[in-house]
């Protein structure tokens, strides 16, 4: 908790493992704490008949379901309850649980089918089901990474994630936007296209200069003549500057428009020091990019 922002009013806890939970789902459990709710949590109705077995394998009791739920994720707080409820124990195997140890009232909204708990080979199955409903279709996985240094023309400003910063520009043949470039090597990959440099080299005049948008926009049609479509995007900005995280929602909206409104994340860190990015010498950004066959 205490790497989380001051700033950050609630708090969503997410489970990895249910990776098709919707954005639509995290949105309507922020709306709650906003509408005054203190603690959110998605579940579904439990459909089969609940045993309660003892050590020995025989049956103790058989709850009433109506009132059992499944409960998912992600589950949102307030950042002072879920303060409260982390400092009074960790002995508990999801936060709601630990909330409801302090007395604070959780509420309890509509999960979703799709949340499902990837954890056995028949979860992926179901998993890869919703994702990809026809058989015919593929599902491919790239990644891409890209870093450039610091240049030292302190007229040319900084372009990263799509946007001008007030900070001196990478060097690059093109313009150094280190997320874009690497987001393209990622789709690039995924489809089996090369990379940056065998699409957009040094060796062609065309690029010197050109905008991390435009080889992006670029890449998006060669996917496209490949036969794919773009599922979602993933890039991690690693350096010391710029701050993303104020401009971080614009930052994704300018690198979903030049990939013509593609699904679009953004995140960032820092080194604590180390390597060339900890050193502040430049900046490096690292991709995943997943598209499916048309």
């Amino acid at each position: 908790m205490s790497k989380i922002p001051n700033q950050y009013e609630y708090l969503l806890v997410h489970d990895a493992a249910r990776a098709l939970a919707s954005t639509t789902l995290a949105a309507t459990v922020i709306a709650q704490l906003i509408n005054g709710e203190q603690a959110v949590i998605p579940a579904l109705d439990v459909i089969d008949t609940i045993k309660e077995v003892d050590s020995n394998g025989y049956v103790r009791n058989t709850p009433n379901r109506s009132s059992l739920k499944a409960v998912q994720t992600p589950q949102g707080f307030t950042r002072s309850v879920l303060e409260r409820a982390h400092s009074a124990s960790n002995d508990a195997t999801d936060d709601a649980a630990l909330v409801e140890a302090i007395g604070v009232a959780v509420k309890v909204i509509a999960g979703e089918e799709r949340a499902l708990k990837i954890t056995t080979k028949s979860d992926l199955a179901i998993a890869t089901a919703l994702l990809l409903p026809s058989k015919d279709k593929q599902i491919k996985v790239g990644i891409g990474v890209d870093a450039h240094a610091f240049g030292n023309d302190q007229s040319k400003k900084l372009s990263l994630a799509g946007l001008i910063w007030d900070e001196i520009a990478l060097e690059g043949h093109s313009d150094g936007d280190v997320a874009a470039h690497a987001i393209c090597d990622a789709l690039l990959s995924a489809a089996n296209l090369g990379d940056l440099g065998s699409n957009f080299g040094v060796a062609d005049k065309k690029y010197a200069g050109a905008s991390g948008a435009q080889l992006l926009s670029e890449t998006l049609v060669k996917i496209k003549e490949a036969g794919f479509m773009i599922e979602n995007v993933a890039v991690q900005i690693v350096g010391n500057k710029p701050k993303i995280a104020p401009r971080r929602a614009e930052s994704i909206a300018a690198l979903s428009k030049a990939l013509a409104g593609a699904k679009v994340s953004v995140s960032a860190t820092s080194t604590d020091g180390l390597g060339f990015t900890g050193e502040g010498k430049g900046i490096s950004a690292i991709a995943t990019a997943l598209i499916v066959s048309v």
